[in-house]
Parts: C-alpha cells; sequence; structure tokens
C-alpha cells in the first residue's frame, strides 16, 4: 500500500533541512466516491473514500479522506485515480477528475456560505425583533 496519509506531511523536520516551497492549501470536500487508483507501483485498486478535503500543494493535490477499506484517513494523489464514482449520483469519471473535484468543492464553499449569510441574516433580524420588543 503506498496511500498517503496526510499527517505524514506535516512532520516536523529541521529549519536548516527543509527547501522553501509554497504552502499546503486545503479545500474542503464533502462526498462519498469509489476510485479506482493506482498506487506507486502501478498496482491498481477499488477503494471507496469519504471526501473531507483537497489538499493542492507543490506539485500535487491529494483527495483526503476517511477510506473504511484501510482503516483510516488516507490521502489519494488525484493524478492516480484512474475512475472516480460519486455514490450519491452515479456520475462516473475517467478523466477531468481533478477540475470536477475542485469545481464541486467550489459549489460546496459558495452554499456554505449562502448558508451562512441566510442563518445572520436570520439572526440579525431576530435579534431587531426582540429589542423592539422590548421597547414596546
Amino acid at each position: 500500500m503506498n496511500a498517503h496519509v496526510f499527517s505524514d506531511f506535516s512532520a516536523a523536520r529541521p529549519e536548516a533541512a527543509a527547501p522553501a516551497s509554497p504552502a499546503w492549501h486545503l479545500l474542503p470536500l464533502d462526498g462519498r466516491f469509489e476510485l479506482v487508483y493506482e498506487d506507486g507501483q502501478g498496482v491498481w485498486s477499488r477503494r471507496t473514500v469519504a471526501a473531507r478535503e483537497l489538499k493542492l500543494g507543490p506539485g500535487r493535490t491529494l483527495l483526503g479522506g476517511i477510506d473504511p477499506g484501510r482503516g483510516g484517513y488516507r490521502g489519494f494523489r488525484v493524478d492516480r485515480i484512474r475512475r472516480l464514482t460519486d455514490t450519491a449520483t452515479g456520475e462516473r469519471l475517467e478523466g477531468g477528475i481533478l477540475d470536477w473535484l475542485m469545481a464541486r468543492a467550489e459549489a460546496q464553499r459558495r452554499e456554505q456560505a449562502r448558508h451562512h449569510r441566510r442563518r445572520t441574516r436570520e439572526q440579525t433580524r431576530a435579534r431587531r425583533e426582540a429589542a423592539l420588543e422590548r421597547l414596546a
């Protein structure tokens, strides 16, 4: 097994030995996917992942999530995902996987922002109404 665990990337290294590189950027992502994944030795396997995030870094992007078949949190290099199936919709991709995952993460981010704005407006309205009732 050659799947990457995200904690491997945060291992402490002496600052003098660490080359300067761009930081990793996390995009929250929610979904359940079935993958056909090729490991570093070229061995293909079927995997199921409850996605939590996309991790974009220097030279690679990882799909991170819970892999119940391997007993925990794993990171899968997106360039090694040969097929991705969204278990909720049945949509199946064999190309353009990174673009699809990025678009999905962005759509989910926008929806969460809309939900947050709506909740904030409702809370503000409730506080305003409560203040008016106290004045009456």
